[in-house]
């Protein structure tokens, strides 16, 4: 199957070059191969098949926000490896990161030590669309902020792992990566079996105990996930994972405040509500607080929360350590709070907001990637070697008008795996999300939600902008020492 595949130029994480597999994974590729193109594109008609059975759909929006249409998340099913030993140097990387973003959080809605010391300025803070001033004072239980945190990762041209973003508010997947992992057991059961896959479906369980976590004056708390309705995209996630943990999915008109707590309207009469896993931005949660047009939210919980009566998971104000400017900092966050290096690299990033990194940024649009500081889902981006003249002007615009609000990245040729693309075997470029629980414990989730840019020659792997999806498997390297790195 993989006989005509031809990597790249950059990292791809199958084969060092054509037909030479690395070593340390040489066994599953060659089991793989052996199924062949055939068998594995009949199985995957009917994994996609089983997807739709079960809901596993998104909605994709029009540029216009208006029109919108469902369709399963894009599914390959030759799936990424990533060895066990590599996967353990991640994983202490991603808890190094929330351990130092969850101290920043506290410090700037308290102490505000690390803007009284000239590490960030205060300007960088409270202009960020994160920023929360309501927040100001407020201590979430445990000390946590973050409880649910997916960092996206990438590989570059050599190999190494790097941050490419921050997700800190409401990170959406984890039911894509629940559910491709249940499809792929039925196309590759014995491939699980000999080759020692971590299992990741506990993932329900570790999510429940860290919400439960959060309830510190009870030992029986009321858990509920908050969705903004059946027309959000990720919809099927929030009713995936309520259903999953055995918790009720509810709606703001669902929920009232009196009486100092949060309770949930029922046919028995009220119930009282401990800790709610929100599943909408911060400026719906509250009309009293927040936007007061919202029909999404609750009226009166920031009072309830400031009271200690009920625990929100993210914590309100999470956002500004996800603003991309803030992401700029995090190596001098980690150095101020935890007097470490970063474990895990960010991708090298370029502030507008900085006179220097504004004209460099300008008299290179052509082979920059520009982004927003506040958009997400492959929104505000501009990739300049893919831009055409026009396109690069009105960006050129726009970053003159607000430099705050841009940062600028090299142009990266993410990592490639073997994915399956109009019939044949073809590098595709990926990223990968995993995701971290923090209540009284923390728990990161073996492996991710890779990413891929399934279109040819794509680098945007967001399912909105046409990406899709694969299962990660971490696997054991059986090579002590490989020929061939991996």
């Amino acid at each position: 199957m993989f006989s005509n595949y031809e990597p790249k130029d950059g990292f791809d994480e199958y084969f060092a070059a054509p037909n030479r597999p690395r070593s340390c994974f040489e066994p599953l590729i060659s089991s793989l191969g052996h199924l062949g193109l055939e068998e594995i594109s009949r199985s995957h008609r009917a994994a996609e098949t089983l997807l739709q059975q079960v809901g596993a759909t998104f909605q994709l929006y029009s540029g216009a926000g208006t029109d919108s249409s469902e369709r399963i998340l894009p599914f390959d099913p030759l799936p990424r490896l990533i060895t066990a030993a590599d996967w353990a140097g991640l994983e202490a990387g991603l808890v190094q990161r929330l351990q130092a973003i969850d101290l920043f959080l506290s410090d700037i809605y308290g102490e505000q030590r690390i803007i009284n010391d000239g590490v960030i300025p205060r300007d960088y803070i409270e202009t960020s669309q994160g920023w929360r001033p309501a927040m100001v004072g407020i201590t979430p239980p445990l000390g946590r902020w973050c409880h649910v945190a997916g960092l996206d990762l990438i590989r570059d041209e050599e190999g190494m792992w790097r941050v490419l973003e921050d997700n800190l508010r409401c990170p959406s997947g984890v039911a894509y990566y629940l559910e491709n992992r249940r499809v792929m057991k039925r196309m590759f059961s014995s491939l699980f079996h000999s080759h020692n896959v971590q299992a990741i479906d506990d993932y329900p369980s570790y999510l429940f105990q860290t919400l439960q976590d959060l309830a510190l004056w009870t030992e029986t708390p009321k858990v509920v996930v908050l969705t903004p309705g059946s027309f959000n995209s990720a919809y099927f996630e929030h009713s995936y994972l309520a259903q999953q943990m055995g918790v009720e999915l509810v709606e703001g008109r669902d929920l009232f405040c009196q009486d100092g707590r949060v309770w949930l309207k029922s046919t028995n009469g009220r119930q009282v509500v401990d800790v709610i896993y929100r599943r909408i931005d911060d400026d719906f949660l509250d009309p009293a607080c927040f936007r007061s047009d919202s029909l999404l939210g609750v009226r009166g919980l920031m009072d309830v929360y400031r009271q200690g009566q009920v625990s929100i998971a993210n914590a309100p104000g999470t956002g500004v350590a996800d603003d991309k400017l803030i992401y700029t900092y995090i190596p001098e966050i980690i150095d101020f709070y935890l007097k470490e290096k970063p474990k895990l690299k960010n991708v090298t990033t370029y502030r507008c907001s900085r006179p220097e990194d504004l004209n460099y940024v300008l008299d290179h649009l052509d082979k920059l990637v520009v982004k927003s500081v506040s958009e997400a889902g492959g929104y505000g981006m501009l990739i300049g070697p893919h831009a055409t003249g026009k396109e690069q002007m009105e960006f050129r615009q726009r970053i003159q008008a607000n430099p705050r609000n841009f940062i600028a990245q090299p142009t990266l040729y993410l990592s490639t795996v073997p994915s399956i693309s109009h019939g044949e075997v073809y590098p595709c470029h990926v990223d990968l999300r995993p995701y971290c629980l923090r209540g009284r414990q923390q728990w990161v989730s073996p492996g991710g939600l890779t990413r891929v840019a399934l279109r040819r020659n794509s680098l945007v792997v967001n399912s909105s902008q046409g990406g899709g999806c694969k299962d990660t498997w971490i696997v054991q390297d059986n090579v002590p020492s490989a020929a061939v790195p991996c």
